[in-house]
């Protein structure tokens, strides 16, 4: 499968979602979507960065926009984290990355010296026509969900 690229359309795809369905992109079809990709469920950056995105939810809302956040973590650890912070947005679970590899963030990341592969923590905004129009990579979590908020509303 190609990376997705902005200004285009975004291949249609199907993961399980904690909602216990699949649920595939193109069921948003008309809505604005941003999908954050963050490495791994309970972790201090990645709960920081979904508690964030269930601050702003409302606001997203209200502007016809769908989160979704996307992590190789199981459903059963999704939803452990959705109970522990109440997040109110579908997490789907792309095992076997997938996904991840369409959008490019499943690399090759170095901690203290050792090489691992894993999530490059990465959010993507696409259009209600399902064309991708923002990507922010390598994301610092501090004011990001704001950032993706401003760009919602310059749709």
């Amino acid at each position: 499968m190609s990376e997705v690229a902005v200004g285009q359309a975004v291949p249609d795809f199907t993961l399980p979602a904690s909602n216990g369905q699949d649920v595939s992109l193109s069921d948003f079809r008309g809505k604005n979507v941003v999908i954050y990709f963050y490495p791994k469920d309970m972790t201090p950056g990645c709960t920081t960065e979904s508690c964030d995105f269930r601050d702003f939810h409302g606001d997203y809302t209200k502007l016809n926009t769908e989160v979704i956040g996307i992590s190789p973590d199981d459903l059963k650890s999704h939803d452990k984290f959705i109970g522990k912070h109440d997040l109110p947005f579908l997490l789907l679970s792309d095992v076997e990355k997938k996904v991840c590899e369409m959008f490019g963030v499943w690399v090759l990341k170095k901690m203290y010296g050792r090489e691992y592969m894993g999530v490059e923590r990465s959010t993507f905004l696409i259009n209600s026509d399902g064309v991708l129009v923002k990507e922010w990579r390598k994301v610092r979590v501090k004011e990001h969900v704001q950032k993706v908020l401003e760009a919602v509303r310059e749709l």
